[in-house]
């Protein structure tokens, strides 16, 4: 880590890492997404965005995207973190075995993994939480209990590796964790 005059963890670039954010291909949470993007982007991280299609995504409260990628085509060992966003369409992804493989195999390879809102329940269903302390949108909470997670109901909660967040307030909390994970 590099410190500041203050003695404070001081953002180092991180320029030589990957990340790959997910997002359904509508209503996925806006803030949630542009954020948390706008942050390790901010500090040097490269991100690629992927879905379940490369067509015009579109957010909750009408902000876009192209993605960059099909969830299909993530190789995991490509990146650093996969974070899953949140927002009722990522819901699309809760039985989709590629998108919950994806968060499996990034667990293995001792990857960060991250869900925000409604997506950690993604991560849930993917079997990742077990024994650890997780947050989410509260009407998510039941989900992670019954997939073995300790439900914390803090707005950001980091378990190790694994990063989650409890919606579209703390997205920008949710951005700064995740770099100061990719920065450890």
């Amino acid at each position: 880590m590099i410190f500041n005059v203050y003695g404070e963890v001081a953002m180092a670039k991180l320029t030589d890492k990957r990340v790959v954010m997910v997002i359904a291909e509508k209503n996925f949470r806006d803030e949630e997404f542009f954020k948390p993007k706008e942050a390790l982007e901010n500090a040097g991280v490269k991100v690629d965005v992927a879905s379940s299609n490369t067509k015009l995504a579109k957010g909750t409260l009408g902000k876009t995207y192209v993605p960059d990628k099909l969830v299909l085509d993530i190789n995991v060992s490509d990146y650093d973190a996969v974070i899953f966003i949140g927002g009722a369409g990522c819901r699309q992804y809760w039985k989709d075995a590629k998108a919950l493989s994806v968060i499996k195999e990034a667990v293995v390879q001792g990857k960060v993994v991250g869900g925000i809102c409604s997506a950690g329940a993604t991560l849930a269903l993917a079997g990742v939480l077990e024994n650890k302390k997780a947050t989410c949108f509260p009407g998510e909470a039941q989900i992670l209990k019954d997939n073995g997670a300790n439900y914390t109901a803090k707005s950001v909660e980091v378990d190790g590796n694994i990063i989650t967040a409890d919606g579209p307030g703390s997205a920008v909390a949710f951005g700064e964790a995740l770099v100061k994970k990719l920065g450890e």
